[in-house]
């Protein structure tokens, strides 16, 4: 089986999505700062390129505007219901599209 190839960035991302708790989310844009990034684009692909998931948990990651936001490059169909369902078994709820209790956001330790 060949190594898996990650870059440095990569690997910040992935380390940080991993200290989200279960039952919890954060956002791209909460992530990008947390990391000092300027791009919640940048910390997506990131997460859509993840070949840990969901041990790497990135289906704790929402948007901004806490709807639920793309999985695995997909915006929309069966990804997105795969990762409502994930965050469903964490306990995390969306109603009207949009996280539906606001304590479930991660804050990181210094943000």
């Amino acid at each position: 089986m060949a190594a898996v190839r990650i870059t440095d960035f990569q690997r910040r991302v992935y380390a940080a999505v991993s200290r989200v708790p279960p039952g919890r989310v954060t956002t791209y844009g909460a992530l990008a700062a947390h990391l000092g990034c300027g791009s919640a684009r940048a910390v997506g692909q990131a997460l859509r390129r993840n070949p840990f998931a969901p041990r790497v948990p990135c289906h704790r990651v929402i948007a901004a505007s806490l709807h639920i936001g793309g999985f695995a490059g997909e915006r929309a169909g069966a990804e997105v219901a795969r990762k409502r369902a994930l965050l469903a078994r964490e306990g995390v709820r969306f109603r009207n599209g949009r996280l539906a209790d606001a304590g479930r956001l991660h804050r990181f330790e210094g943000a």
